[in-house]
């Protein structure tokens, strides 16, 4: 049953006995096809397609045209979700100009319906100027991995009381420039409930706890089907990664020990017209006989 799209007016700040918001990052047409299917309200092509897709070692290097190809992926699916596009390391730091003329690509040549970028104070301008060009924006406090070499790794951020005020004013800063929500990573759960309730558009955790207006993973932990240890946050709901290894383990056996194909697995011909194709062949009608020559098999093929 098809269900209808969903809107930015419907992402926004829910009552507390509302729905959780459900957000899948996802990379590709298939796992586009599959979240959808589920009913997550949101699909964010993330930047985080660097390790998950890629082989990077991080989302630092991933560029706009990488972007704009997962992208064209995921909404080539037609998703009822709405479709965030993340801008990469680079595509907006130099300023609301640049920020601007990046947004319009993800919307344009990668049909996304929104562009999220992170960062607190110093992106409320370009936040502002993207808002203003018409294109949603989603916001992301708290772990930036972006800015992973100025902050030393992935670590959880706002564990000490200033470090958690500083957060909480970024939230509030980004939602002024007109975020309609806003993703809070790897923060403690006080503290994102506290931001939670303190701004006032809809917050999506990720190892953030339960107190924020919804959650995000990415597609490729939920279902296990990931080599790399995943962070305490990710719950793996399945272990595809298992079911993949042994469907292949047992493919490359089959092949070696000559059991696939089987005759279910091969296109068959007519015993008539396998029996006059031999004919053909033993009065050498225009074909060159082989090494071994030999007669028509007394079944169809």
């Amino acid at each position: 049953m098809e269900r209808d799209k969903v809107t930015i007016r419907q992402i926004t700040k829910r009552a507390g006995d509302a729905p959780r918001l459900t957000m899948i990052t996802a990379y590709d047409y298939y796992s586009a096809r599959f979240a959808d299917r589920a009913g997550v309200d949101l699909i964010l092509v993330g930047d985080s397609l660097g390790p998950f897709m890629l082989g990077y070692p991080s989302t630092v290097p991933v560029t706009m045209e990488e972007m704009l190809h997962h992208c064209r992926a995921v909404t080539r699916a037609r998703p009822a979700a709405l479709v965030v596009g993340d801008l990469p390391f680079g595509s907006y730091q130099s300023g609301a100009a640049q920020a601007v003329a990046n947004a319009v690509r993800l919307i344009k040549e990668g049909g996304c319906a929104a562009v999220k970028l992170e960062g607190g104070e110093e992106r409320a301008a370009a936040i502002a100027a993207i808002v203003a060009a018409g294109i949603p924006v989603m916001g992301h406090v708290g772990l930036e991995p972006q800015s992973e070499h100025l902050t030393g790794g992935y670590r959880v951020q706002g564990r000490t009381a200033a470090a958690a005020e500083r957060l909480v004013r970024a939230a509030g800063a980004v939602a002024a420039a007109g975020c309609f929500a806003l993703v809070v990573e790897a923060v403690p759960r006080k503290i994102a409930a506290e931001i939670t309730r303190r701004v006032p558009v809809a917050t999506i955790g990720i190892g953030a706890g339960a107190g924020c207006d919804g959650q995000v993973l990415i597609y490729h932990e939920v279902i296990g089907m990931h080599t790399a240890t995943a962070p305490r946050y990710v719950k793996q709901y399945a272990d595809v990664g298992a079911q993949i290894d042994a469907a292949l383990a047992r493919y490359c056996a089959e092949v070696r020990g000559g059991t696939f194909p089987d005759r279910a697995h091969s296109y068959l011909m007519e015993r008539t017209e396998l029996a006059a194709f031999h004919a053909r062949l033993a009065a050498g009608d225009g074909v060159a006989p082989g090494p071994a020559g030999g007669s028509a098999p007394a079944g169809g093929g």
